[in-house]
């Protein structure tokens, strides 16, 4: 009883360990929405090459998650532990790297390369912070409950973490008016190029200042955000080295638990079916500021819209685990991510109207919510049903679950990659008061039909998924006579070396 009163953790140390997980969330949240508009925008760089930088940024950032997790595990114990080194020292140089991601420099060569090289940099940086904060998990406690307990106060503040990132930079960008420029045509009607090459120079000069000074004032907060939540779990959360040392799983070789994990069926058509929805969302989530901009003409409203979407997530999660639990995982799937179909159809077919806009990003959150929380809750039924198949064979956990960020990150990659580029060969016009036709169109299809799609494909591979509810009662009750077998024969073991002693 001494020992599990010791092993307990406190609510200030579960909450300190769960404001770390907040840097990770505010800045993705952040650049998902805003970075694709902002190198269109007001850096001014050319869809085509923001296309490059958004898709070699996190294709990058899926390939750092396993080598920075390598590297981890060489990492010797030091006095401040083993994972805190590494988020205490990423930590200065991911905010620079951050704040000069939303800075314009003043050169008229070179600017692809500052963006490209700064967005790689600062997805290494942020990896450097949140693979060993992930990992920390189970260097807090050696009592599994108080890990778990942790976890769920980790995963609250992620979430709100969310809705902050999308919170404070819309709210400060969307404070300054960005005069937009008036389609070519209607100098062409005016026969006025001088005037068109005047009013360029002038947005440049005034309107287009306060715009980046607005981006760059968020990052700021941003930046102070992420100083303070890593110092409050720096200071909040002790490593424990006992706790690396109870593991009695033999290592185990990478490359053979690899081939194990990805011949295993319900994984490989779990992974494949989210993969699917989370191109869908993510496709949502990097084209939907332009389309409020431009297509529904919500110029001045759209951080607004973001902010609902967001809001609805947050509070509809409760909902979806409470759902989850009384009918069945697989049954959620269904219900939370279809439910954004008939919603993504209306906004594009009803003309533009702000109140049909919050109905269905009020709506398109409740997906959202069910997208975020159904993966992370799947994914340990899949796991279970691995044991049960190769009860020798252990410790292939990180591999789940490494490798399924590296699938999501990379098709987020490839999202942002072919949107943008879309963009560009539709015609996109740079800070255009509005677009040509076939951008509107575009737009269109990257936020109803190409989503709608993905997702009505995916639940066509949630069919295939074999663990329902049903399947993961008998696994769990199956897993549970296992252990108890091993427990007695533990049992049986210490009885006899006793008596021989």
């Amino acid at each position: 009883r001494s020992q599990e009163s010791r092993e307990r953790l406190s609510v200030c140390s579960k909450l300190c360990y769960a404001v770390g997980g907040a840097p990770y969330q505010i800045t993705g949240c952040a650049l998902g929405f805003f970075l694709q508009i902002y190198l269109l925008d007001v850096a001014q760089v050319d869809a085509f090459y923001a296309s490059i930088i958004l898709f070699v940024g996190r294709v990058w950032d899926a390939i750092t998650d396993p080598m920075v997790g390598f590297f981890i595990s060489k990492t010797p114990w030091t006095r401040f532990g083993r994972l805190m080194p590494w988020i205490m020292f990423s930590t200065p140089f991911a905010i620079i790297s951050y704040f000069l991601i939303w800075f314009v420099p003043d050169i008229s060569t070179g600017q692809v390369m500052w963006y490209l090289v700064f967005y790689c940099a600062f997805q290494t940086l942020v990896t450097c912070f949140h693979v060993p904060y992930s990992a920390l998990t189970m260097f807090i406690s050696r009592e599994q409950s108080e890990r778990d307990s942790a976890t769920a106060y980790r995963m609250t503040v992620e979430v709100l973490g969310t809705v902050l990132g999308t919170a404070i930079q819309g709210q400060i960008v969307g404070k300054v008016d960005t005069p937009c420029i008036e389609s070519p045509l209607f100098f062409s009607l005016t026969n006025s190029s001088v005037a068109m090459e005047e009013l360029n120079m002038t947005h440049d000069t005034e309107s287009l200042t306060d715009t980046r000074n607005a981006y760059m004032i968020a990052a700021g907060v941003i930046g102070g955000l992420y100083i303070l939540c890593a110092l409050i779990l720096l200071l909040g959360v002790k490593e424990r080295r006992e706790s690396s040392e109870l593991q009695s799983d033999e290592p185990v070789s990478f490359l053979q638990g690899l081939k194990l994990v990805m011949n295993h069926g319900p994984y490989i058509k779990l992974i494949a079916g989210f993969l699917f929805t989370s191109l869908a969302f993510m496709l949502l989530e990097g084209n939907f500021a332009l389309f409020c901009t431009y297509t529904l003409g919500f110029r001045n409203e759209f951080q607004n819209i973001l902010l609902a979407i967001m809001l609805s997530a947050t509070l509809t999660i409760p909902f979806w685990q409470w759902f989850l639990t009384r009918f069945g995982k697989k049954k959620a799937v269904y219900v939370g991510i279809s439910s954004a179909i008939p919603f993504l159809i209306t906004v594009v077919v009803v003309d533009s109207n702000l109140f049909v806009t919050y109905v269905v990003a009020v709506a398109a959150g409740i997906s959202v919510a069910a997208a975020f929380l159904l993966p992370w809750s799947m994914l340990p039924d899949v796991i279970d049903d691995f044991k049960l198949q190769h009860p020798s064979s252990h410790g292939h956990e990180a591999i789940f679950f490494s490798f399924y960020v590296f699938f999501t990150k990379f098709t987020a990659g490839v999202s942002l990659g072919i949107s943008t580029l879309s963009l560009d060969f539709a015609g996109y016009q740079t800070r255009g008061c509005s677009q040509p036709d076939q951008v509107n169109f575009t737009l269109k299809m990257l936020v109803s039909a190409v989503p709608v799609g993905l997702i009505l494909l995916s639940l066509l591979l949630f069919k295939l998924y074999p663990i329902d509810e049903e399947k993961r009662r008998k696994n769990k009750k199956a897993l549970q006579d296992l252990r108890e077998e091993s427990n007695s024969s533990s049992e049986s073991d210490n009885t006899e070396l006793a008596s021989i002693v």
